[in-house]
């Protein structure tokens, strides 16, 4: 599926993901490819981006939405920075 993650300023990241796990208001969820249509409100915390069976990336996201449609998902945040990987 199609990730991108936009902020105000610029969009931190787009690519082919397996699935990300997002934090949400009421707490974490996971979309996977070929996710059901959502659109879901997100709170601040840790996104984990799975690139594929073995490899993530980590972003801190600081509250937003996400639009999953046609195995897109758009995560539109206030403010997001790259973690390094652990």
């Amino acid at each position: 599926m199609l990730l991108e993650v936009l902020t105000p300023e610029r969009k931190l990241y787009s690519g082919e993901v397996y699935g990300v796990q997002l934090p949400g208001i009421d707490g974490s969820f996971e979309i996977l490819d070929k996710h059901a249509p959502l659109i879901a409100a997100l709170g601040n915390g840790k996104m984990k981006v799975l690139k594929d069976k073995t490899h993530t990336e980590y972003f801190t996201i600081s509250g937003g939405f996400v639009e999953v449609l046609r195995n897109k998902a758009t995560v539109l945040v206030e403010g997001a920075a790259a973690l390094d990987k652990k």
